[in-house]
């Protein structure tokens, strides 16, 4: 989720353009302090400042609130990296509060929502991300989280959301996986030897996967690798703390520190 163009923030991408020259959420582009993973050549807090009016002059601003907005966002996620998984969610929902047009765009209240059991308002707010931003795979995934423990897998598999090409080979393999079924074991085996942060994907999704189908030990072992992984350890990813706090909520002790 990097810095992109921009363009009419009115249109849909198109799903055969890759999503990096796409500009659709202020959070999700324009302000990298809001993407998952840790941008490598731009600061987190490059565009603070500027990030609101230039929302305003695209959206037309009205009675919103954004740069309030912008700071409950970023006290939410502060929250939820650091176990207060309810407070985050009364953040992010002051954010929309305070400006509306958040809504479609907080995929971070959608992964708190799951870790308070609120399947439903969890896959509504992934849904509706995904309606505004189709190419991204990982909300596909938490949106059938959330629907599995609702409805099983099955149906879960029946209505899943379709998204455009993933550039990460891992998140491609396990999108495959959680569409089509197959043996998580599989992921993490052919991302063992690679990159710290494939390792820790196919572990975290892996883990996931299971926990889809109802098979808790497994889950454990794998997301508490995650979590113990170099990259689960060191890097500042907010899916990293996420690791954290799914063995937190789990009651698994060795996942939060």
């Amino acid at each position: 989720m990097a810095l992109n163009q921009i363009v009419n923030p009115t249109m849909y991408p198109s799903p055969t353009i890759p999503r990096r020259f796409m500009v659709i959420s202020p959070f999700k582009t324009i302000n990298p302090q809001f993407s998952r993973h840790p941008p490598h050549a731009l600061s987190r807090r490059l565009f603070l400042t500027s990030v609101c009016s230039i929302w305003d002059a695209i959206t037309g601003g009205g009675d919103s609130n954004p740069r309030e907005a912008i700071a409950a966002v970023r006290n939410g996620m502060q929250l939820f990296k650091k176990g207060d998984v309810s407070g985050s969610v009364t953040e992010f929902d002051k954010a929309i509060v305070l400006d509306p047009r958040q809504k479609a765009y907080l995929w971070q209240r959608g992964l708190s929502l799951y870790y308070l059991d609120r399947f439903e308002d969890g896959a509504e707010q992934f849904r509706l991300d995904v309606a505004q931003n189709p190419n991204d795979t990982e909300e596909s995934i938490w949106c059938f989280l959330c629907e599995a423990r609702l409805h099983g897998v099955d149906i879960a598999r029946k209505q899943f959301l379709q998204v455009g090409r993933d550039s990460r080979p891992v998140m491609r393999e396990a999108y495959n996986l959680f569409k089509s079924g197959g043996d998580p074991e599989k992921l993490v085996n052919d991302f063992s030897s690679g990159q710290a942060s494939d390792y820790f994907y196919a572990s975290l999704y892996a883990g996931l996967y299971y926990e889809a189908e109802g098979k808790s030990e497994n889950a454990k072992f794998h997301i508490t690798a995650a979590c113990g992984s170099p990259y689960g350890q060191r890097f500042d990813d907010y899916m990293a703390s996420l690791a954290k706090v799914h063995c937190l909520c789990r009651n698994w002790s060795s996942g939060f520190v």
